[in-house]
């Protein structure tokens, strides 16, 4: 096989015949590339024939591992997806790998079809949240676990440098699993209490899924946006995006609901906001939802990621329950890892991926089963309102994830400069907006927490072409912004750093 080449010009010949692949595309823990969408006059990152060399390297990479060569594979909802999907298939096939194709799915849809179908390897065709134009696969070889940075890396010297092995592979599709999905997400579930969901899905794959299965468990379920739509006419579907929690928040005080759940394009992440319009972060609905298994499972132990509210640890009922919380690198994969590892009960990230363990989940990140978890919380708590369970958790001041521009070749430099201009200060005893510096956490990108508690975050996005800034006071909200203001004029000495996608 030939050596794919990282620069090809859109609309010639060498693009319809050669592999194009940009070595940036291959991320942390899964894979991400600019594709191109009509009307877009930015290059293309990736071609089908790149996807197709993809394909065939995840195979020659199942063989390596000595896992057996079967995979589940299904695509999301958008224009381009099925033809990314066709292309990773015919690659998958040419390295030995028989291929089990369930046709749209959610990538929770994919990691069920493991289970279900009992196939150890998957390979999901999806952007996530990313805007249309983009590209991507989720993978894994272990159930329920995706690839993190070792897989990866090898996956990248397999593909750049021409290695995949030719061998003979196989195809089937199983065009039931989306019932079965749903089926197992419902069953032994009814919600007693009388509830009124608004179900928002910025006509992204979830929508053909969610209203189902919270109809199934006996709520009445209000569809926003649930009709499949890949030119996403409204939002972008992300429950971090402030559009789509605002009219996930102009849904619920218009149709006088009790709650509203949001997601994202792959479904495998769940937002919310409470009956009074009021958007809930995810770390924060997480506080809720340790509280109320935490006092069902004694001793419990959680997983957050460094993006998170600081309350996982300070929280006087988390505390009295007994409840541990490990802070751990944020991504999905690092997330289910280290929540696998460590025998955690669930495992929390702000971008609202949960994962559920035994007994009440697989351990694999669920939009859907993230949000019966919060109707199953409101069924134990009837005489409480969302809007009482938020207010009943200690006050703090957190921002949404912020993201500025800056190139994947440059973000982790800058990363890297930034966490040593914070030791730097943190060693010669600095004050940052007037108060010393009592931790600096570097587990990922580098956390900075202030003596009141006042903590600010900056890290690489994992998937994007951005940094990912974050902040919370528990003091005040001027603690909160000036926070923020002292990360961002540190960040602006960077000519590297570009725009921010939102701002407090």
């Amino acid at each position: 096989m030939k050596k794919p080449l990282d620069n090809i010009k859109p609309n010639s010949a060498l693009f319809e015949t050669r592999a194009l692949i940009k070595p940036t595309g291959f991320r942390e823990y899964d894979a991400r590339w600019w594709f191109g969408h009509h009307g877009s006059d930015k290059p293309s990152e990736i071609n089908l024939y790149g996807i197709q060399v993809l394909g065939a390297s995840l195979g020659t990479l199942i063989h390596e591992l000595g896992v057996k060569p079967q995979i589940v594979v299904g695509h999301d909802y958008r224009s381009y997806s099925l033809s990314i999907k066709q292309a990773l298939i015919v690659g998958l096939m040419s390295a030995g790998i028989e291929v089990v194709d369930i046709g749209l799915a959610l990538s929770p849809t994919a990691y069920f079809a493991q289970f279900a179908l009992d196939v150890p390897c998957v390979a999901m065709v999806t952007a996530s949240h990313n805007t249309n134009g983009w590209t991507g696969v989720k993978m894994g070889v272990e159930r329920p676990l995706t690839f993190g940075p070792d897989e990866m890396s090898r996956l990248k010297d397999i593909a750049l440098s021409g290695k995949a092995v030719t061998r003979s592979g196989g195809y089937k599709f199983v065009d039931d699993i989306a019932e079965l999905y749903m089926r197992d997400l419902a069953k032994g579930i009814k919600i007693k209490r009388k509830l009124r969901i608004v179900a928002a899905c910025g006509n992204g794959t979830a929508g053909y899924f969610a209203p189902h299965v919270l109809d199934k468990i006996g709520v009445e379920v209000i569809p926003v946006q649930c009709s499949l739509d890949h030119n996403f006419p409204h939002y972008n579907p992300n429950p971090e995006d402030m559009k789509m929690l605002h009219a996930m928040r102009d849904a619920v005080q218009e149709h006088g609901a009790d709650l509203a759940v949001g997601f994202d394009g792959d479904g495998d992440r769940c937002g919310v906001v409470d009956n009074e319009g009021e958007e809930i972060f995810a770390d924060k609905v997480g506080v809720m939802l340790a509280r109320d298994l935490s006092a069902k499972f004694p001793n419990a132990q959680f997983v957050a990621d460094v993006k998170s509210t600081g309350l996982y640890a300070t929280d006087p009922v988390l505390i009295a329950n007994r409840a541990k919380t490990d802070y751990w690198k944020t991504g999905h994969s690092y997330i289910k890892r280290r929540s696998k590892e460590i025998g955690a009960l669930v495992g929390f990230e702000k971008s609202g991926h949960y994962f559920f363990n035994a007994p009440i989940g697989r351990g694999y990140d669920d939009g859907i089963l993230s949000a019966i978890a919060i109707l199953q919380m409101l069924d134990r708590n009837p005489d409480k309102t969302m809007a009482d369970l938020r207010r009943a958790l200690p006050k703090t001041w957190g921002s949404p994830t912020m993201s500025p521009y800056c190139d994947d070749e440059k973000k982790y430099g800058v990363v890297d400069k930034v966490i040593a201009e914070y030791q730097l200060a943190f060693k010669n005893g600095d004050k940052l907006i007037g108060q010393n510096i009592r931790d600096i956490n570097t587990v990922n990108g580098v956390r900075v927490t202030l003596e009141d508690g006042t903590w600010g975050l900056v890290r690489a996005s994992s998937n994007t072409p951005n940094l990912v800034v974050v902040v919370e006071s528990p003091t005040s909200e001027a603690n909160k912004t000036a926070m923020f203001r002292e990360i961002e004029a540190r960040l602006a000495k960077y000519e590297d750093v570009g725009e921010y996608d939102q701002k407090i």
